[in-house]
């Protein structure tokens, strides 16, 4: 038997990328720190994943944070530890995009389509959202061009 239980990524900012994945509708379920690791855990997932019974949620998003040295600022992650992107479906793909796109986020990939998305996150992990369905397309999203990478 397999059974999927995390994504990790590495980031440089837990409160803003915690903020980030919050717009999304992701919630934080459980958080581990080690003094004697230099790290912390924060694991979030969606509401419709966490289990009520105490048990780990179905499908999670593990964020790790290595603190930083003394005196030293945080390593900020790139390009050689990418793993693609993080994807979720989502009620409707207009809202979601404009309440990040409200809170100083970029769409990278507009959901011209009605049906799928692209935004970073503040650590440049790309996020896929997918619509439950298909939704026509409306403005200002259809005719908005791509920005940047996705």
């Amino acid at each position: 038997m397999m059974k999927y239980l995390h994504t990790m990524i590495r980031v440089a900012d837990p409160d803003k990328t915690i903020a980030f994945f919050e717009l999304l509708g992701l919630k934080e379920v459980r958080r581990m720190e080690s003094e004697a690791g230099r790290f912390t855990l924060i694991f979030l997932a969606a509401p419709e994943d966490i289990a009520a019974n105490g048990e780990r949620a179905r499908a999670e998003v593990e964020l790790t944070y290595n603190w930083p040295t003394e005196g030293k600022e945080p390593e900020i992650y790139t390009g050689g530890r990418n793993f693609g992107h993080l994807a979720y479906r989502v009620d409707d793909i207009y809202a979601t995009c404009q309440r990040i796109q409200d809170a100083g986020h970029i769409i990278h990939r507009p959901p011209r389509d009605g049906h799928m998305a692209f935004v970073k996150s503040p650590d440049g992990i790309s996020v896929e959202l997918l619509q439950d369905g298909v939704l026509p397309p409306q403005e200002p999203w259809a005719s908005m061009p791509n920005s940047g990478t996705w």
